[in-house]
């Protein structure tokens, strides 16, 4: 028990002490440089294929839909359609008993408005139904619309036709492609956000109404455009600058041009493609100043 108990005290001891020999290595290279000279991290400036985009939340329906209502009241027969059927216009997807005692009456059926699915059947057979009563709701997801609310100060960046991209919890790993096809002429007075319906071919199925989505609105693309990491550009004296490492262990403030920003990265011109960029240890640097770049 005593040798167990001393084991663990040495190895405790000897942890500690490496532990301590890390810190003290790390404190040395830190001392070791100069109290002037800026410890950097780099990147290299490349070709890459920017979209510049505006991420917003909204809800899938389909791009027709229509609740059915009989047209006279009494008990509901039978559901001659059920939900996920497909329905053309003016077919039947129930029927409706005049309920007048003494008189008898051909059932009354309930005509569909437009082609598509049936997507809810809302009555059982025998409920009563009056002219206000729903009793089925069809819809046409051959193609599906997505309302996403686009705050005011982006009003500008959005048209007709604009492209955009459309994902769903359902299948994470897929992007739906769409375009805007309708831009509300109005900005809500209290919320300062306008409506932008999407439209997205639907041909397959998959999206469904009342799906939970999240649209990128491209407003700006790039192919093959030069870029560096966003962090990289810096706002001085009026304009925009990368610092690169130059001879001596010097850092050099490089004056670009920007165009597509994304999360990620800046379109940038004044470098060429493969220079190295700073991009870490910025604070506070100047042009001139002494840097280490860290591997």
């Amino acid at each position: 028990m005593k040798n167990i108990k001393l084991n663990l005290i040495i190895l405790s001891l000897a942890a500690a002490a490496l532990a301590a020999g890390c810190k003290n290595k790390a404190v040395e290279a830190l001392n070791s440089l100069e109290k002037d000279r800026f410890l950097v991290k780099t990147e290299k400036a490349a070709i890459r294929n920017l979209q510049e985009y505006i991420l917003l939340t909204g809800s899938v329906r389909a791009l027709d839909e229509a609740t059915l209502y009989p047209r006279i009241s009494g008990k509901l027969l039978r559901n001659i359609l059920r939900e996920g059927d497909p329905v053309k216009k003016d077919e039947a997807v129930a029927l409706v008993e005049r309920d007048e005692p003494g008189v008898v009456y051909e059932p009354a059926p309930v005509p569909s408005t437009l082609s598509g699915v049936v997507g809810r059947v809302y009555q059982d057979s025998g409920a009563n139904v009056t002219p206000q009563t729903p009793i089925a709701l069809v819809v046409n997801q051959s193609q599906v619309r997505v309302a996403v609310d686009v705050p005011e100060k982006y009003i500008g960046k959005v048209f007709r036709d604009q492209a955009a991209a459309i994902k769903v919890d359902a299948f994470p790993d897929r992007t739906f492609g769409g375009k805007v096809y309708r831009v509300s002429p109005v900005v809500d007075s209290r919320s300062r956000n306008t409506v932008v319906e999407v439209l997205v071919d639907n041909s397959d199925a998959r999206l469904k109404s009342g799906m939970f989505a999240e649209v990128r609105l491209i407003v700006a693309s790039r192919g093959a455009a030069l870029s560096v990491p966003a962090g990289a550009v810096v706002s001085q004296d009026g304009g925009e600058f990368v610092f690169v490492p130059a001879a001596g262990g010097l850092a050099a403030r490089v004056p670009v041009k920007t165009g597509i920003r994304t999360s990620e990265f800046t379109q940038i011109s004044g470098v060429r493609e493969g220079a190295d960029v700073v991009t870490f240890g910025l604070y506070g640097l100047k042009d001139g100043s002494k840097i280490k770049v860290q591997n």
